[in-house]
């Protein structure tokens, strides 16, 4: 794979998605934190919908950790997995006040010591509060970078990893949104819509298949 045939297909996203993704509604780093997690098999749109009211209820990390569980529950109640996220949230929460000064941590080793922080959330956490640049892997940019034969990783630390060497670094955090919005409207988890996809020229899945035909 050449630099002219990456550089083609991220110039078709950039034009296709754009380039910049408006983060979740917050007024302090750790609700951003906080919404990224929340967005976990969870809807964009479900997330936004709570925000406002969850950001003024709880204005400082500290107001939450304090908050009694079945306050934070009901202030997220229409979000999938509310009940685990709401633990999540207030442990973690309790952790950025009594280990880390009430700041959320700008380092990734840091921030996967918080409960219910993973790598993809911590990640994106950083692309998004700090614009430090990472590659967010999850389902969507798994499954498409392998079919677009960028990766050959069978997880997702091993994909982003490849995927770091593979493009420039000024892509790294929008390839995460650029991949999402490709992969829930055409290169889908179930069938992938080849007749509707820009990218098709270019990829790897859809060209081996035509061989074996």
């Amino acid at each position: 794979m050449t630099e002219d045939h990456i550089g083609a297909i991220l110039k078709k996203l950039d034009d296709v998605y754009g380039v910049t993704k408006e983060g979740f509604y917050h007024d302090q780093p750790w609700q951003l934190l906080a919404a990224i997690m929340l967005s976990a098999q969870s809807t964009d749109k479900q997330v936004e919908e709570v925000l406002p009211d969850f950001c003024r209820r709880f204005q400082t990390a500290a107001q939450l950790a304090d908050a009694p569980l079945e306050e934070i529950e009901a202030s997220i109640r229409s979000i999938g997995l509310y009940k685990n996220k709401a633990k999540n949230l207030k442990k973690c929460c309790t952790q950025i006040v009594n280990e880390y000064d009430g700041e959320v941590p700008s380092e990734i080793e840091e921030l996967l010591k918080l409960a219910g922080v993973g790598r993809k959330t911590a990640t994106l956490f950083l692309a998004d509060a700090f614009e430090i640049p990472g590659v967010t892997v999850d389902t969507h940019v798994f499954r498409i970078s392998r079919r677009l034969g960028w990766a050959e990783g069978k997880n997702p630390v091993k994909v982003e990893q490849e995927l770091q060497n593979v493009l420039p670094e000024e892509h790294w955090n929008r390839i995460n949104f650029q991949l999402i919005y490709h992969g829930r409207e055409v290169c889908t988890a179930r069938k992938a819509k080849c007749g509707e996809c820009v990218l098709v020229d270019w990829c790897e899945r859809r060209m081996e298949r035509i061989k074996g035909e």
